[in-house]
């Protein structure tokens, strides 16, 4: 199995599990996340995804080339890999957790992620540039880190290590690589105990100025959130805090 999916207290882990050939993406791996994706988004029992990579060298290194050469592939389809929030919607939060190389197609499911926790030894890079192909589903880097920074990562093809990514914004967190699946862990754990519907409005809402002016992102975030205010768990969160309780979270 190229992918593994497993649920540990209400956190999805996705591993691509191909560690000899640096996590590259196979087609048995895109069908792997594809369908782990598809699985998560669909998991009552889980309240965020953990994506990562086997082994200490590498997330993932990118496209599998030799495949690639062998299908003489040009443009990639649509549906070459799930992009969040591009070609599949994932309204649960995702965390990358990077445990080494991150590169062209590995970058991408980094970026795509709403949180990052990286190893120590971790590495990010859009290396296309450098063998010729192409990163058109890099065009959020910009809202994500300077567009200086932005472009040097295009066009010089040449890695960041993870404490610059994390200097930069690219990354949240950066862990000595025996932490890192504890730490992911705990972060997500962080986000699973919240009320539910706050946080799915709390993630449509950090993307609103990524796509709309400030006004209209207002407007849009009123809407988001009107129901969230009319939900039984916006009342259960301050009686729970007045009876001195943990919270018991209903989603609705």
């Amino acid at each position: 199995m190229s992918v593994r999916y497993e649920v540990v207290d209400r956190v999805a882990w996705l591993t691509i599990d191909r560690p000899e050939a640096r996590n590259a993406l196979s087609v048995a791996v895109r069908e792997g996340l594809w369908a782990g994706v598809r699985r998560f988004n669909d998991d009552t029992t889980a309240a965020v995804l953990v994506l990562t990579g086997a082994g200490e060298k590498a997330f993932c290194a990118g496209g599998d080339l030799k495949e690639m050469a062998s299908a003489s592939l040009q443009v990639p389809p649509p549906d070459f890999l799930p992009q969040f929030g591009r070609n599949i919607d994932v309204p649960k939060p995702t965390i990358a957790a990077v445990n080494g190389v991150a590169y062209a197609g590995g970058f991408l499911l980094a970026q795509q992620c709403d949180l990052v926790v990286a190893a120590e030894h971790a590495s990010f890079a859009v290396t296309e540039v450098r063998v010729g192909r192409g990163s058109p589903w890099a065009a959020p880097l910009s809202w994500l880190v300077p567009p200086r920074v932005a472009c040097e990562i295009l066009l010089t093809g040449d890695p960041l290590d993870a404490h610059r990514a994390r200097e930069v914004g690219l990354v949240n967190h950066v862990v000595p690589a025996a932490e890192l699946r504890a730490a992911a862990q705990r972060l997500a754990d962080r986000i699973a105990a919240n009320a539910p519907l706050s946080v799915a409005a709390a993630k449509r809402t950090a993307y609103l100025s990524a796509h709309h002016p400030r006004d209209e992102a207002y407007a849009r975030a009123e809407e988001i959130w009107e129901p969230v205010y009319r939900s039984e768990d916006a009342q259960e969160g301050p009686a729970a805090f007045r009876d001195r309780r943990p919270p018991v979270w209903k989603g609705r």
